[in-house]
């Protein structure tokens, strides 16, 4: 194709060509009786656009990225900073220009009928031809682009269809999103073909009232519309008929066309079913284009739900009432396929957040697969669609220039036009992180002109002022605001928009400390109503270790648990050789590549649950409806008290039929022991039929209750339900045989403890593998700086009182020196264990004060009472009922993609570590403690960058901690709050060892 005017044209450096040939978007979903052109397709890739398009070909699945289909163009992931050094408007010059071809057989029996090209998605340009012949171009990575073939192709025949796809253009610098950078096709390709006479677009509004408005836009393929033209359709077998009054309107203000037909249908549907996120229901209407003689042209099918939203003072409203947003953000993305995501992934991904509590997505930050609003239209969803705009690199230079004007409104309107019908979704955003311009301010204006139904939101507006009427924003929407910040605004009496966080509580590995403080203030602060956490996915790419490539779409069965098969490791940035690249910051959501569940998402579901105890009181068990549209009915429940003893005592359980927001006291369903220690009452809620998004029986929620505290001055000995008699130990393939009944305790030259079940004496620990807060948040580098992930023990004092033996020993940091003091006193079974540290004033906010020790082989059970089964952590422990717990070793650890602290359990009573023969230890702690039991020391996490890098010790190396930092957020965001830092001073612990 040489002298291509498509080529000539330049387009990947014209901001101001936003597309060529291209068709309207609109809302008519072609995707019935298309003929899909998904598969295998011939492909080369070319080193830049205009190089010549050689002879050679491979073989490329569509859709598909072709950076993780065996090309040497490789995924590349940055935040903020473009991947290449040009200003806007330029790409580089070297251009990796992906070419599709393939030959298209066009039915016979289309001939008449005008013949349409829709291809899902293509990043960044999309150049398109027929046969050599030029036919369209278009931009905007993650919307369909539609083009018209009819005079291009011939019905009955065969033509070479060619998607030449340009990686870098001006388009990328506005597509700058956090994200992995890819190229390819990345959504479905099809033809479609229609009558002549065709619907061009389809507009519903159905409101809360059950009033439905059907707007019908009409378009002839030869330009002229014909005479007698109708619409009719029905709604669930209700009928819809034209309306006449719009059309004697219309013919009044002479707004009849020739060539634009314009009909409206509107009914009031009585007793109508009203559609939100806890009850989706959905009504399906079909709208049909008639002939004159009545013959149907064409047809729309929709499933449109009943529901309005509005703003009203500082609430956001759904169907009149105040919702608390209960979001996340949403990338489209698979370790295999990248950008490419199947609906059966998009549907695992709804229903997975829909078990977990989450009634809310953000497309961050372009308008997902077409499928997701399907998805959440029928599962409930409340959707914050987003616009593909994010130029963070140079954001506020691109907002006022004129240049991206029209890419602005495009991007903004073209997906107005494609969702405006779904229920689900519920704000239009206008973009991420592209500072604030006129650009923004031309977009809002045509959202606000086309729908006004919907409020508009946009950060980069609303950080000028949470409550500035003149900005293109209806939402306050700010990204991380600390809590304080957030509740003083609300309170200050000048709030006038519905404060929700676009952004909050980052996901990056060990992280979202304090999302329960976070939710405590916004369900007692009028004002506040939520926030989408940051984000879903960790976006890990499978990758190969032996050549570092992706594995691609043959990986399937690789990964299990959040952990990749030997041989391969979740990859992110810097990973594939790329010189510039944000490393694991690309590892920041709420679940693995693989979509198993972090222990946020148990954190979460509780933060969330529609049915909590309130409080226990003489009169019973005091139950609340926290849902906003649902009863109780869809529920059922199950009383499990759990004692400190290790007693369970289960009950059915008959939930009061509550209405959303109501409370009732119901009778406790035991008598409570007058025995047994420490007792905790947790409701087991589960559905108690089928939901679209779980089967009966799936657990909603475990809200729980402490009926009677701790036995006073400790736990329950755990000693008193394991045998205390000689027991053979096997360590060192050498069996000793000791009766800790009656040893004495036993100390080496060191003041260190000699026992036969530990391979590590008990030493202070004060340092932990840093999580990512705690290496971006600037912690790691502190704790560095003072020494504490080497300090080295020098012991000054070995006392020996009788069977006590009192041991001082000394860490000097840095900034200052520890004092640490053990005092072992042998007790029945083992020893006791009494410490204390002393910190100066010079070591505030260190990771944690505690005791760490290493057992022998073999140990490869934990049992415990207190929080879990899940990790938990001071700032993050609302997920973890307490009771008693069991759990192998190897699955204690949480394998966050780039190795760090993890596995912890916090408020931890008693635990015992045993092997398969019952043999093993047990510990008893004088309060709640944060325990941890894995494989691995510190060191070993901090000393690589992936699992694969990982060995396993074959003992535990346990933690028994004092105090112990709170994780926060503070990897893009706040840290944790003042009360869960580790203050210095004097820090006292004892715990209890004995053998089982």
């Amino acid at each position: 194709m040489t002298h291509d005017p498509l080529i000539a044209l330049r387009p990947w450096e014209a901001p101001e060509v936003t597309s060529w040939g291209r068709l309207p978007m609109n809302a008519v979903d072609r995707r019935s009786g298309s003929l899909p052109q998904d598969g295998d397709w011939r492909f080369q890739l070319l080193s830049r656009p205009d190089a010549p398009v050689g002879g050679s070909w491979f073989s490329a699945p569509v859709p598909g990225v072709w950076t993780m289909q065996g090309t040497d163009d490789l995924p590349q992931y940055l935040n903020v900073r473009m991947p290449f050094a040009e200003f806007p408007p330029l790409p580089p010059a070297e251009n990796p220009t992906g070419v599709y071809e393939r030959e298209v057989d066009v039915p016979a029996d289309w001939a008449g009928r005008r013949i349409v090209l829709q291809v899902g998605a293509a990043e960044s340009v999309l150049l398109v031809h027929v046969d050599g012949r030029p036919v369209g171009i278009s931009k905007d990575s993650h919307l369909a682009a539609e083009f018209d073939l009819t005079g291009l192709v011939a019905p009955g025949s065969s033509s070479t269809l060619r998607l030449t796809v340009v990686k870098w253009s001006d388009a990328s610098h506005i597509e700058d999103q956090d994200q992995w950078w890819h190229g390819g096709i990345t959504r479905s390709v099809l033809l479609y073909a229609t009558d002549p006479l065709h619907l061009a677009d389809v507009t519903v509004r159905a409101a809360y009232s059950g009033e439905l408005r059907v707007d019908c836009r009409v378009r002839e393929a030869g330009g002229a519309l014909p005479e007698g033209w109708y619409v009719s359709g029905d709604l669930d077998g209700l009928p819809l008929t034209q309306d006449a009054e719009f059309d004697r309107l219309n013919a009044e203000d002479e707004r009849v066309s020739d060539f634009l037909g314009e009909a409206r249908m509107r009914t009031v549907v009585p007793d109508v079913r009203t559609w939100n996120a806890e009850t989706p229901e959905l009504y399906g209407l079909t709208v049909r284009l008639h002939r004159a003689d009545g013959t149907v042209a064409d047809t729309s099918y929709h499933r449109i739900g009943f529901r309005d939203v509005e703003i009203v003072g500082r609430d956001l409203l759904v169907n009149g009432e105040r919702v608390y947003i209960r979001g996340v953000n949403r990338h489209d993305f698979h370790p295999l396929t990248g950008r490419t995501v199947s609906y059966d992934d998009m549907r695992a991904d709804l229903v997975l957040l829909k078990r977990f509590g989450f009634n809310a997505i953000r497309t961050a930050h372009y308008p997902n697969d077409p499928g997701l609003y399907d998805l959440a239209d029928e599962l409930g969803f409340y959707v914050v669609d987003e616009a593909d705009i994010e130029s963070h690199d140079h954001a506020h230079e691109i907002a006022d220039d004129p240049r991206y004007l029209n890419a602005f409104v495009d991007r903004v309107s073209r997906m107005v036009l494609r969702d405006k019908n779904h229920p689900s979704v519920i704000i239009w955003s206008l973009g991420n992180e592209s500072d604030y311009g006129a650009n923004h301010d031309a977009a809002a204006g045509w959202v606000r002109r086309h729908d006004p139904t919907r409020p508009v939101q946009y950060e980069g507006a609303a950080k000028l002022g949470w409550a500035d009427p003149g900005v293109a924003s209806d939402i306050a929407c700010p990204m991380y605001a600390p809590l304080e910040d957030c509740v003083a605004h609300a309170l200050s009496g000048e709030q006038t928009k519905p404060l929700i966080q676009c952004e909050y509580s980052h996901a990056m590995g060990n992280s979202n400390g304090t999302l329960a403080d976070h939710w405590a203030a916004i369900e007692s602060t009028p004002g506040l109503q939520g926030g989408f956490i940051w984000e879903f996915w960790d976006h890990g790419i499978l990758q190969r270790v032996s050549d570092g490539r992706p594995v691609g779409r043959g990986g399937a069965g690789l990964y299990d648990n959040g952990v990749a098969a030997p041989g391969y490791r979740w990859a992110y940035g810097g990973d594939f050789g790329e010189r510039l690249h944000d490393g694991a910051f690309i590892a920041d959501g709420v679940v693995f590549p693989d979509r198993t569940p972090k222990p946020v998402m148990y954190e979460h579901r509780e933060i969330a649950a529609p049915v909590r105890i309130e409080t226990y009181r003489h009169e019973g068990i005091v139950l609340g409806n926290h849902q906003h549209f649902r009863g109780l009915d869809w529920l059922s429940g199950t009383w499990e008290l759990s004692l400190a003893d290790g007693r369970v005592l289960t009950a059915p359980a008959e939930l009061p039929d509550l209405r959303p927001g109501q409370t009732a006291a119901v009778p406790l369903p035991f008598a409570l022991p007058v025995d047994g220690g420490e007792a905790w009452l947790t409701l087991r809620i589960t559905t108690a039929r089928d939901e679209a998004w779980a089967p009966a029986g799936t657990v909603v929620c475990l809200p729980q209750v402490r009926l009677r505290e701790a036995v006073p001055g400790g736990s329950v000995d755990p000693a008193n339900r394991f045998s205390s008699a000689p027991v053979e130990v096997d360590f060192s393939s050498a069996p000793v045989e000791v009766d800790f009944s009656s040893a004495p305790v036993q100390v080496d030259a060191d003041g260190l403890l000699v026992h036969p079940l530990l391979t590590a004496a008990p030493a202070l620990s004060l340092w932990r593998a840093p999580t990512d807060n705690d290496e971006l948040g600037g912690m790691a580098l502190r704790w560095r700086s003072w020494g504490l992930d080497a300090l080295v023990r020098k012991v000054v004092d070995v006392r020996r009182d009788g069977d006590r033996v009192t041991v001082l020993a000394e860490y000097a940091a840095e900034v200052g020196v520890v004092r640490h003091v053990q005092v072992f006193t042998p007790v029945e079974g083992g020893v006791r264990i009494e410490e204390s540290a002393e910190l100066p004033d010079t070591l505030a906010d260190v990771a944690r004060v505690g005791s760490v020790f290493e057992t022998v082989p073999g140990l490869d059970l934990m049992e415990w009472y207190g929080p879990g089964p899940w990790e938990s952590y001071p700032d993050r422990s609302g997920g973890a009922p307490v009771g008693h717990h069991s759990v192998p070793v190897d699955d204690l650890f949480t394998p966050y993609l780039r190795p760090q602290e993890s596995g912890g359990r916090h408020g931890v009573r008693h635990f015992r570590l045993s092997a398969p023969d019952a043999t093993g230890l047990t510990v008893a702690l004088d309060e709640p403690r944060q325990v941890s039991v894995t494989r691995y020391r510190a060191a070993d996490l901090s000393a690589v960058a992936h699992h694969d890098q990982l060995v396993p010790r074959p003992g535990c190396v346990v933690h028994i901690d004092a105090a112990h930092r709170g994780l926060g957020t503070a990897s893009c965001g706040p840290d944790t709050f003042p009360s869960y830092l580790v203050a210095p001073g004097v820090h006292r612990w004892s715990w209890a060892l004995r053998v089982l």
